[in-house]
C-alpha cells in the first residue's frame, strides 16, 4: 500500500531506526516516543487493524509475541518491566491503519 506509512517503512522508502527485523515483522523506534523505550512492531503484511485479523494470522500473532519478548530483552526493559499496547480504531487512538504493537518501557509507567 503506497499510502501506508508503515508499508513505506517496510519497503525502505521511508527511513526508520530499525531495532529488529525478520521475514515476518519489522520493529523500529517511535518518532514521538511516550517513554524512554518506545518501539513499534509491525507485520510485513498489511493488516489494517486488530479487527482485521483472521484465523490464518494465528501463527503471525504468536510470532509477534515472541518478537516482543526478544525486543524487550534487547532494549533492556525485560527485567524492570514494560507495557505492550495495541490501539484498535479511532476511539482507541489508532492513527496509522497498519496493525502495530507499541512496546513501552524504561521508566515506571502510570496506570
Amino acid at each position: 500500500m503506497t499510502d501506508c506509512i508503515f508499508c513505506r517503512i517496510i519497503d525502505g522508502t521511508i527511513p526508520a531506526d530499525v531495532v529488529y527485523q525478520d521475514e515476518k515483522v519489522l520493529a523500529f523506534k517511535d518518532i514521538k516516543p511516550a517513554a524512554p523505550v518506545h518501539i513499534l512492531l509491525v507485520p510485513r503484511e498489511h493488516i489494517p487493524s486488530y479487527n482485521d485479523l483472521e484465523a490464518r494470522h494465528s501463527e503471525l500473532i504468536g510470532h509477534m509475541a515472541l518478537a516482543l519478548n526478544k525486543i524487550a530483552a534487547e532494549q533492556g526493559v525485560a527485567e524492570t518491566g514494560y507495557r505492550i499496547l495495541v490501539n484498535c480504531g479511532p476511539d482507541a487512538g489508532q492513527i496509522v491503519y497498519h496493525l502495530h504493537y507499541h512496546l513501552l518501557g524504561g521508566k515506571p509507567l502510570g496506570s
